[in-house]
């Protein structure tokens, strides 16, 4: 494991025994010879290593496996298969009430909370006044936690987690249960955490909080890494999956047996050579889309349209193929888009492909799961452009 990686896994799956039937007497235990378990693959063969001071969020559908990746990173599950090894303090909050006990007291359980993650009681005694002030529960920490609501437990929970000097917090979707204030809250301690460069592993179903605290996003779905890089373009992949990319309308309209399926989309400097994936600028860039399409949908489609984005998804430049580019009829389609020279830019980039009806309605859409980068100018390494500017200084003599 290198320097710079605090947490690596290496060919890791996770797979559970479920029980499809209970014996309801021992006379059933005894004599029933049916096979009443069955196995579920929760992770499938996952490799990921995680930086020192980087904001990782792990994101996808219900049932993905982004629960049991974090459990097992932070060592709570064992792999089936595989190896995960890790350096530094982990500090956890997976889900509710784990490491609590629901008979102690808060103040109690802040205690046992703080000792199942490796402080001494004099260590605790030294936080604990810090822990009871952010958690704002001084009025409750000496009743039972049983008595807590799902809210109580998350403000006690984090507050354990991000004041025993972690240098790793893993943080489950359970921020979700906390009011507005309380979020703000621990957004701001994570936001102190990164200052620091400590390392924070992130689940949420909340995509726009992804893109705004994450420096790198991994997609996960039905237990496999399906993407993993920038966290605006893990966002877009995975509303892809969902299908929540084609406007609703659309969606509800489509006659069954319709198709678009977009396939290979490939960089290149001239249609149909190599693929490569970073170029120059003033370099020749070609980009190629395949489409496998039904007669129902290319007798709508009027145009074609690929946009150019940057992070944030903001559009760069934007190209078009008119109806009379088109083929005619379904079957498969090659798009070619060709800019005789890379813009003067600098960075990476993600291609939406948009097609639209004859009023300029959107009819589908595909972004591509692969970026590509143009390497900056010499000598220009921040900002987007590279832009021909003129400096002047002077001095203001007071009167």
């Amino acid at each position: 494991m290198g320097e710079d990686i605090v947490i690596s896994a290496r060919n890791v799956s996770k797979h559970f025994i479920s029980h499809t039937e209970r014996a309801t007497s021992l006379k059933e235990r005894l004599i029933s010879r049916r096979s009443s378990q069955t196995m579920f693959h929760a992770l499938n063969n996952i490799n990921l290593d995680i930086e020192k001071g980087s904001t990782v969020g792990l994101i996808g559908a219900n049932g993905s496996g982004k629960s049991t990746t974090l459990k097992v990173l932070a060592g709570i599950l064992r792999p089936t298969t595989g190896e995960v090894s890790s350096r530094g303090r982990i500090a956890s909050l997976l889900e509710l009430g784990a490491g609590f006990n629901s008979e102690l007291t808060g103040r109690e359980n802040v205690y046992l909370n703080a000792s199942l993650l490796g402080l001494t009681r004099r260590e605790t005694d030294g936080l604990f006044d810090q822990i009871l002030d952010f958690s704002e529960l001084a009025e409750f920490i000496d009743a039972p936690v049983k008595h807590y609501s799902s809210g109580m437990y998350v403000r006690l929970g984090f507050s354990v987690a991000v004041h025993v000097d972690p240098d790793i917090l893993l943080v489950d979707e359970v921020l979700a249960v906390g009011d507005e204030h309380f979020s703000r809250k621990c957004l701001a301690k994570i936001a102190e955490f990164q200052d620091q460069g400590r390392t924070i592993l992130f689940v949420s179903h909340g995509l726009d909080l992804i893109e705004r605290i994450c420096s790198r996003a991994v997609v996960l779905d039905h237990g496999n890494v399906k993407y993993d890089g920038d966290p605006y373009f893990a966002t877009g992949e995975l509303r892809k999956i969902l299908g929540t990319d084609l406007p609703e309308e659309i969606q509800d309209e489509t006659p069954e047996g319709s198709l678009i399926d977009f396939g290979a989309v490939t960089f290149s400097h001239q249609p149909g050579s190599e693929a490569i994936a970073e170029f120059k600028p003033g370099q020749p860039l070609s980009i190629r889309a395949e489409l496998s399409i039904t007669d129902y949908w290319a007798a709508k489609v009027d145009k074609i349209q690929a946009v150019v984005m940057g992070v944030g998804r903001m559009p760069v430049w934007a190209m078009a193929l008119d109806r009379d580019q088109l083929p005619n009829g379904g079957g498969h389609w090659a798009l070619d888009f060709v800019v005789p020279s890379c813009p003067r830019t600098g960075g990476r980039f993600v291609v939406s492909f948009l097609l639209l009806a004859g009023n300029g309605t959107p009819m589908a859409m595909h972004q591509t799961q692969h970026a590509f980068a143009v390497e900056p100018e010499p000598g220009h390494s921040v900002g987007l452009l590279s832009v021909d500017y003129q400096t002047a200084s002077s001095q203001i003599v007071p009167a």
